[in-house]
């Protein structure tokens, strides 16, 4: 008796004078897979005859040589990783000072303002009681007479007050950016020893 596949194990019954080899792990058969398939699968030989318990030991140790096969073959293999890097992406709200700045600006301006002052005028008459005598003598010097006469003068005087006002609002803008970065990524190379 024996067995293919590791899963799906299909059994074969095949008699011992179709063996034509045995390395100690393989055991080499004189059959094609169609007649192995049509003639020995399931045990295909004829159920009558009996094996004794000397033919019996071939095909166990047979079973348990290529167990052992497969059991090496399982343990032998090595599983190697392959890392790669990978970018995430995460985002900071950072704060930035915007500066407004009010600075002053000096411009002339012209306002028209009008004033009054008085002025003497000189009216020559004759006097009203004629030519009477008074007590009164002729200056026999310089003799001043003051007048006061009124005039306005103009005063500035500044005052401060609201011309406008400047509504400053925040609104948010969204914008893409793109971010190149450089990722390490393994890959594997298999070089042979001996060439």
């Amino acid at each position: 008796m024996t067995q293919k596949g590791l899963i799906d194990v299909e059994t074969f019954g095949i008699p011992k004078e179709k063996a034509e080899s045995y390395d100690g792990n393989v055991l080499r058969f004189n059959v094609s897979d169609d007649e192995a398939f049509s003639k020995y699968r399931g045990g295909g030989v004829d159920t009558t005859e009996t094996l004794s318990q000397e033919e019996e030991a071939p095909v166990n140790e047979l079973e348990t040589s290529l167990q052992s096969t497969q059991d090496k073959e399982t343990k032998e293999s090595t599983t190697v990783p392959l890392m790669e890097e990978r970018v995430d992406v995460s985002k900071r709200t950072e704060e930035d000072m915007v500066t407004i700045t009010k600075e002053p600006m000096t411009e002339t301006k012209t306002i028209q303002v009008q004033v009054t002052h008085e002025e003497l005028s000189i009216e020559r008459r004759k006097s009203e009681s004629g030519q009477t005598e008074t007590d009164q003598k002729p200056a026999t010097s310089k003799e001043e007479i003051e007048i006061p006469v009124k005039r306005e003068e103009i005063e500035i005087t500044k005052r401060p007050y609201v011309k406008e006002e400047v509504i400053i609002k925040k609104k948010p803008v969204t914008e893409t950016k793109e971010i190149t970065e450089e990722v390490t990524t393994e890959k594997v190379n298999v070089s042979d020893d001996d060439t």
